[in-house]
């Protein structure tokens, strides 16, 4: 995947996640990507929208451990 949309948050700043755990879906070429935490914390920061576009490797959430 080199570019994509949001398509869905299931996350809100403030809430707490898991390692493993799906925070937002990425639609990149009618394909649904989950994009889950690599690290457990919590959700400080959301980077884009839904509907934004994002390219491959740019930050989309910001955790604090």
């Amino acid at each position: 995947m080199e570019e994509g949309t949001v398509a869905k948050w299931f996350k809100k700043v403030g809430d707490t996640v898991s390692s493993g755990q799906v925070i937002c879906v990425v639609e990149a070429m009618k394909l649904f990507n989950e994009i889950e935490s690599e690290v457990s914390g919590v959700v400080e920061q959301i980077c884009v929208s839904n509907e934004q576009s994002v390219e491959f490797g740019q930050t989309l959430f910001i955790l604090r451990k």
